[in-house]
């Protein structure tokens, strides 16, 4: 009887390794793209749905969401892990935004009411924050229109509609590695606007 061969078994595909998002975040603050679309996969649904239950307009929120997330991928250097996890710094600003939207679009109703029955001038600081809010709120149209088209529909899609990353690639029919990469780039020319308007 012939001896049966020994059968070696065959080592499986490495485990990626998980990486966590303090470790994502600081790699952020580095400038570092990829880092960020781990990031935006792994927080944005999250914000989205954070934001979409303090306010309840879903363009305002996927708006908002935006914002949330331009600004953490301008200011990730800021995090300071000894005050508290990096989702719950991401979160903090979420909730801050939706809050500071609810406040500027209340302000504005008051507004209005109160003109309808006195004239009576709202105190400065309400006018600041809200010019405020719309001034920002312009700056984000302005730097998307700067944006190529297919980087402009794939951060629409992600921020405004909180779609991941291989949903984007599905709805726009392109490739996932090129959805990442405008992405990416896109990412990079909104914060650069962005600083350019807040500089200005």
């Amino acid at each position: 009887m012939a001896e049966r061969a020994h059968l070696t078994p065959v080592p499986g595909p490495e485990p990626e390794p998980a990486t966590d998002a303090g470790t994502l975040l600081t790699a952020v603050a580095r400038g570092d793209e990829k880092a960020f679309a781990k990031l935006y996969d792994l927080v944005a649904p999250r914000v989205y749905g954070l934001i979409r239950r303090v306010l309840r307009d879903p363009a305002q929120a996927e708006e908002v969401a935006q914002e949330v997330l331009v600004e953490v991928w301008r200011t990730a250097a800021r995090f300071d892990p000894s005050r508290g996890s990096p989702t719950a710094w991401v979160f903090t600003i979420a909730h801050r935004r939706a809050v500071d939207r609810v406040r500027a679009e209340q302000a504005s109703a008051d507004r209005t009411m109160r003109a309808g029955v006195a004239s009576v001038d709202l105190p400065y600081d309400a006018v600041a924050d809200e010019v405020a809010v719309r001034l920002e709120r312009q700056q984000v149209r302005h730097c998307l229109d700067d944006l190529t088209g297919l980087q402009r529909q794939a951060v629409t899609l992600a921020y405004y509609q909180g779609h991941t990353y291989p949903q984007v690639s599905e709805l726009l029919n392109v490739p996932l590695a090129t959805v990442k990469t405008r992405m990416r780039d896109g990412l990079i020319r909104l914060r650069d606007c962005m600083a350019t308007g807040a500089a200005a």
